[in-house]
């Protein structure tokens, strides 16, 4: 009986990391899911997985979780889904540098930490796939989402520039670019917003009455917004083909505004941005 492939994932309270644990371990790999919380965590032993803490701001967390990992995997990793992450709304000129460092310290530099303890041991075994939930901002940028945007712009260079580094060695790298997908992002989001905006002294007090009603409404707000199946979807295709794909476009906007970079004007495109977003101004 041939050994099951193994893959550790980020982020799996919820949303797209909980779909995608759930589905790959039906289809047959060795899912080890991981989450911030130990509540969350062992919710999914309960749904059936294999579970294990993993707190992306915190290196020591990063640490015992991979090595919790390869105790599990028995010192070998077919793949690593770079998934956990959340969004900062506000304006730039009202993010602090605390509050955009920690931003960047949970989708950025978390994952290139534990990426970084990936290769090694994919290099030894000559094979490997690392996955990268990244965005439809991650190449073009949205009012009041500078943080998420940041972060996700420095990623797609970070793993361009990586992917040349590890070419020849059999480790193959995919960045999956969503536009809008049914999960807590938005609720994450809010709390976020309130807990580090002040929109009643800010200059963008009207925008973010606006952006209140949009991340406090229930269900989808954004026009095309498929289920995190649609993702699933994409990460199947990175672990399975011979020949993966560097980009993974997934919803209608995504595969629209990569078309329209290239035939716009930056100015012109900034203008149709600003209507897009729900929170800019007409």
């Amino acid at each position: 009986m041939s050994k099951k492939q193994s893959i550790l994932i980020t982020g799996c309270s919820s949303g797209i990391g909980l779909y995608a644990a759930r589905q790959l371990d039906h289809a047959g790999y060795q899912v080890i899911a991981s989450a911030r919380k130990t509540e969350d965590v062992e919710k999914l032993k309960g749904l059936g997985l294999t579970a294990i803490q993993l707190d992306l701001d915190d290196s020591n967390s990063i640490h015992m979780a991979f090595e919790q990992t390869l105790s599990i995997t028995d010192g070998e990793l077919y793949a690593l889904f770079n998934n956990g992450a959340y969004g900062q709304p506000g304006a730039v000129e009202d993010l602090s540098r605390n509050v955009l460092r920690a931003q960047l310290e949970t989708n950025l530099l978390g994952w290139h930490e534990l990426t970084n303890l990936v290769i090694p041991v994919m290099r030894r075994q000559g094979y490997g796939r690392i996955i990268y939930n990244s965005s439809v901002l991650g190449f073009v940028a949205m009012a009041y989402r500078g943080a998420y945007n940041c972060s996700k712009f420095a990623l797609e260079g970070l793993v361009d520039t990586l992917r040349q580094e590890l070419h020849g060695t059999g480790i193959h790298l995919s960045l999956i670019e969503p536009g809008p997908i049914e999960s807590d992002f938005r609720k994450n989001a809010a709390a976020k917003f309130f807990e580090n905006i002040d929109p009643q002294n800010s200059f963008h007090r009207a925008q973010y009455e606006a952006m209140q009603k949009r991340l406090e409404k229930e269900g989808p707000v954004a026009p095309f917004t498929l289920p995190p199946d649609a993702v699933y979807k994409r990460v199947l295709h990175a672990l399975q083909s011979k020949r993966p794909k560097i980009r993974y476009a997934v919803t209608v906007p995504t595969y629209l505004f990569a078309f329209l970079k290239r035939v716009m004007t930056s100015r012109f495109l900034d203008r149709l941005l600003l209507k897009s977003s729900g929170d800019g101004k007409r």
